[in-house]
């Protein structure tokens, strides 16, 4: 029986994680390109998008819209207001909570934005043949819902439980009937 033969890359070739990686950092490397020093990144560009879909959007709406974690988010949305592309205010809706909106600026930006963004992806799709195209935006459509759809759970809150009806008192069972058959033998008395 032939050995197999270990790939020189680890097997990398074949794991679609590192594959994702490699051609999600190819599609960054593009939207810098096309951005320029002085552009959004992809990660700005796609914030700004998201707060731009809806006026006045919370930081967990952002999350669900980006993809991007909590924490990652929080430290991009407070370097975006401090540059003046979103402004923050507190929510109508929950006084603990505050929302994001598009300056003047980030409108903007987006707009300015967009640009570098359409090259980008028409620079990567330009990798493919273009009868793959569709299949292959399908198919990361697909990739993307799924992903949505893993996170959404673990992002709600529990609903709280019902609360279960008090059990009806028992009622008093009738005694039952002696048994017949072999009498009990009777025991001596203690004497007292």
């Amino acid at each position: 029986m032939a050995k197999k033969q270990k790939s020189p890359d680890g097997g990398l070739s074949q794991s679609v994680t590192h594959l994702l990686h490699r051609v999600l950092q190819l599609a960054l490397d593009y939207h810098a390109e096309a951005s320029g020093p002085a552009g959004l990144t992809q990660r700005q560009y796609t914030v700004l998008a998201a707060a731009g879909a809806a006026d006045g959007v919370s930081q967990s709406d952002l999350v669900r819209a980006t993809g991007i974690d909590r924490s990652t988010l929080a430290d991009l949305v407070a370097r975006m207001i401090s540059k003046g592309l979103l402004e923050r205010e507190r929510s109508a809706t929950d006084a603990r909570a505050n929302t994001v909106r598009l300056s003047d600026a980030g409108r903007l930006a987006l707009s300015e934005g967009g640009k570098p963004a359409t090259r980008s992806d028409e620079r990567l799709l330009d990798l493919l043949p273009p009868k793959k195209r569709e299949s292959f935006l399908k198919t990361l459509a697909t990739l993307a819902a799924a992903a949505d759809a893993t996170a959404a759970p673990a992002k709600l809150e529990k609903p709280p439980k019902p609360e279960k009806p008090p059990k009806p008192a028992k009622a008093a069972k009738p005694a039952a009937p002696k048994k017949k058959g072999k009498k009990a033998k009777k025991q001596p008395k203690a004497a007292a």
